[in-house]
């Protein structure tokens, strides 16, 4: 099982992917203070909770995608990919994060994780406007 998060955000794609599609850019990020990117592995810092350890696989600036995969986290994980995409649309433009992870305990952790990330995204969309 997979959890896909569709949300449709009113503003031009290239703003969301900026924000979503910027390795080191962690203001986004619920619980995390501060990001080290060393070009192929960003390391984020949750005060508190650790740090987790993400391999950016592969990020296609033209076509606003990124993936990557979690490797070291405070949450015990078999096995993490995630891909976000970002689609300019009439109403201005579609969020797609999809994450597969196992165990899939860790799911609803995770999607509520995503849930507080895109409520953040929400804000630093309005005040740019």
């Amino acid at each position: 099982m997979a959890i896909l998060i569709t949300e449709q955000f009113k503003c031009d794609a290239d703003q969301l992917w900026a924000i979503v599609g910027t390795p080191d850019r962690v203001d986004w990020v619920p619980g995390v203070k501060d990001c080290v990117f060393d070009g192929e592995v960003r390391t984020l810092f949750l005060p508190g909770a650790g740090k987790i350890k993400e391999r950016i696989l592969d990020r296609d600036e033209a076509l606003r995608t990124m993936s990557y995969s979690c490797f070291d986290s405070p949450v015990p994980l078999d096995s993490h990919h995630a891909s976000i995409e970002v689609r300019s649309n009439a109403g201005g433009c579609e969020l797609i994060w999809k994450t597969t992870v196992v165990p899939e305990a860790t799911e609803p952790f995770i999607k509520q994780s995503k849930m507080g990330a895109l409520a953040q995204i929400a804000s630093i969309i309005e005040n740019l406007n």
